[in-house]
């Protein structure tokens, strides 16, 4: 049901479509896919990784940082072996990977400091 209605959206959108935007609409990985709507939504996670800096860091889980970034990188290899290529979900993965990262080492290099101290 949920595809016939999606494909009923698509056809009345594809009529609304500009000639100039016409190769992206109808492109392998484009918004009648999804290889577009993936990434799309993927794009809240690094949103919230992000967010997770304003956070303390005794708050930070290095255990979850260390396994999003990691599974971050191992998509972004992933989305360029794929066909067709996702670029877009490739950048939202590498993006997620390195943002979990830079987290995990920040939260790493606290907890050593704090064991330091104490």
């Amino acid at each position: 049901m949920a595809t016939r209605i999606y494909k009923g959206v698509v056809s009345v959108a594809d009529k609304f479509v500009p000639n100039k935007l016409r190769p992206l609409w109808e492109h392998p990985a484009g918004p009648k896919t999804i290889f577009f709507w993936a990434p799309a939504f993927k794009w809240a996670l690094v949103m919230a990784s992000l967010d997770d800096y304003r956070r303390p860091l005794e708050k930070v889980s290095t255990t979850q940082s260390a396994t999003l970034a990691a599974t971050g990188l191992i998509w972004t290899r992933y989305c360029l072996v794929i066909t067709p290529i996702n670029y877009s979900l490739a950048l939202c993965n590498f993006l997620l990977g390195m943002a979990n990262a830079v987290q995990c080492y920040r939260a790493y290099s606290f907890q050593n400091k704090i064991k330091r101290i104490a």
